[in-house]
């Protein structure tokens, strides 16, 4: 990587021509990994496989050209697969579900560019983390659960309707009922997928998983003839992009005005939510420190779903594993997330026949891959570390978005961690508007929070941080405070870094009367009962 005392690489076209070889090969190495994925997604998706090309065709081409972060690639994203599954059943399924669930795409595409037109790229700051993390692992779960049976190559009518819960009961009668070639190249697939990283040549672990798995799967298929022995479910089928290009979008669904209304709010909200969590993670990866503007990125990434949900494609978000390994591969401008989409688009046109030998079971094995990615026993182990409080948070999130969907887990999460914040004292008062006092003497900013800092007040407190300037002496005293959330002591951990590498310094008083409520140092801290007295 570079270090960050070099010159910040140019943007726009003169970006284009000094870091040209650089976004090019970048761009290239992410092609790799996002042309299966983009396939694997979009199938899981009941979309057609062609549509998860087609979105990130529009989303390097077009959207990288005004996106408001360097680094990240725009693309179908495995995390909003439930979500599709969702609405395309909804709405009746088959042709008539898609051509419906794009409808809601778009509507929640233009409400997108209202979120950065509006300037709330901020609400990212409004939900507790632990049950952000909690809604990622149900979608890694169901991802899971969902690709299982593909992986297994069985008969797609044994998983047909089944909830998550069911499909995992189901998991032995897959098994019993696999189909011996498809599981063959399915379940090797999978193991390449967790252990290519692993291997001890260092070169090797360069060349995508993803791309390993397509130089195995494909010769296999042809070997064991998947044309004549297998389904025609067990091969990809993409057709002609010209063929495909048009007006696919069909408001229909609006007649049931509570699902459609249902859907554009879970598609606007957790699209954007999963879109500003990459952001932010890939900001701090940026060998440059620069930072991104994430209200112009929410308005790329709208403007990228209204055109895609148009002619017919997925949902896109800055998608969190292909933007890392853009940057682990040299990027430098935002011309690398062009030249992936551009590469898509090439490979499209000139060589769809080499796309339809791909198994479905291979890119089933991709998707399993990414949902033990979102789900690992770590996040799971992680969580319970910062204490017991954010394990119930993150727990009851899983399960209601198991049971019901994103938006009742989601919400379920934040209801638990409010009921949380009360017994350990919080002042309803204090729930949503932060008691904060900034005062200063030259470069010397004191900055006093009363009552509580939690959740859902934190983003009164950030408008008061981020109104200091840069370069000062800034000291947040917490002796005033109830409580102070696990939420707010990690938001406060990254604009402490960002602000001292800004040039400024940032210390934290006041804990002195508060106990840590588990031994993580950015657990929440409760003010001591006789303290309080």
């Amino acid at each position: 990587m570079k270090n960050i005392t070099n010159p910040i690489p140019k943007d726009g076209f003169d970006g284009l021509k000094e870091n040209f070889s650089s976004d090019a090969i970048s761009g290239f190495i992410v092609f790799l990994l996002a042309l299966p994925l983009s396939l694997g997604i979009a199938k899981a998706s009941e979309f057609p496989p062609l549509m998860g090309l087609l979105t990130a065709i529009i989303g390097g081409i077009i959207v990288s050209l005004f996106s408001g972060s360097r680094l990240t690639i725009k693309g179908p994203a495995a995390g909003l697969i439930v979500i599709i599954v969702g609405a395309v059943a909804d709405f009746g399924g088959g042709e008539q579900g898609w051509h419906y669930a794009l409808g809601a795409i778009v509507v929640a595409g233009i409400i997108q560019v209202l979120f950065g037109v509006f300037k709330l790229g901020k609400l990212v700051d409004f939900f507790p983390l632990s049950a952000v993390h909690g809604m990622l692992a149900a979608i890694g779960l169901i991802i899971i659960f969902k690709q299982i049976p593909v992986l297994l190559n069985v008969n797609p009518a044994m998983a047909k309707g089944k909830s998550p819960f069911e499909l995992a009961a189901s998991i032995p009668d897959f098994i019993m009922n696999l189909d011996r070639n498809g599981a063959i190249v399915g379940i090797l697939s999978f193991l390449i997928m967790m252990t290519w990283q692993n291997i001890p040549v260092t070169f090797l672990k360069k060349i995508p998983a993803a791309l390993i798995v397509l130089c195995i799967a494909i010769p296999a298929e042809i070997f064991l003839d998947f044309k004549h022995t297998e389904p025609a479910s067990a091969l990809v089928k993409i057709g002609s992009l010209i063929d495909n290009i048009h007006v696919n979008v069909d408001f229909g669904g609006f007649a049931n005005s509570l699902i459609f209304i249902k859907y554009v709010i879970m598609f606007a909200l957790v699209g954007s939510l999963e879109s500003l969590l990459t952001v932010k993670a890939i900001d701090m990866q940026d060998p440059y420190k620069r930072k991104s503007n994430p209200n112009k990125d929410l308005i790329a990434v709208g403007i990228g779903n209204t055109i895609s949900g148009i002619l017919g494609g997925l949902p896109m978000i800055s998608e969190v594993a292909r933007s890392s390994a853009n940057v682990n591969n040299g990027a430098k401008t935002r011309w690398a997330n062009f030249f992936h989409g551009f590469f898509i688009l090439v490979f499209v046109v000139f060589a769809a026949p080499v796309i339809e030998l791909i198994p479905n079971a291979a890119l089933a094995a991709m998707l399993v891959s990414v949902g033990i990615k979102l789900a690992h026993p770590k996040e799971f182990i992680h969580i319970f570390n910062i204490g017991k409080g954010q394990l119930a948070i993150f727990l009851i999130t899983i399960f209601f978005t198991l049971y019901e969907d994103l938006l009742v887990g989601i919400a379920a999460g934040i209801l638990v961690k409010i009921i949380i914040h009360v017994a350990n004292g919080a002042p309803i008062s204090s729930f949503f508007k932060a008691s904060v006092t900034v005062s200063f003497n030259e470069d010397q900013y004191l900055v006093e929070v009363n009552k509580a800092a939690v959740f859902t007040n934190y983003m009164g407190l950030k408008a008061k941080l981020d109104a200091i300037p840069q370069g000062m002496h800034v000291t947040m005293d917490f002796s005033n405070t109830q409580l102070v959330d696990h939420s707010v002591m990690e938001n406060l951990h990254h604009f402490e870094a960002d602000y001292i590498a800004a040039g400024g310094t940032f210390s934290i008083t006041g804990f002195d009367e508060h106990i840590l409520l588990s031994e993580h140092k950015l657990a929440a801290r409760k003010k001591k009962i006789d303290s309080v007295n």
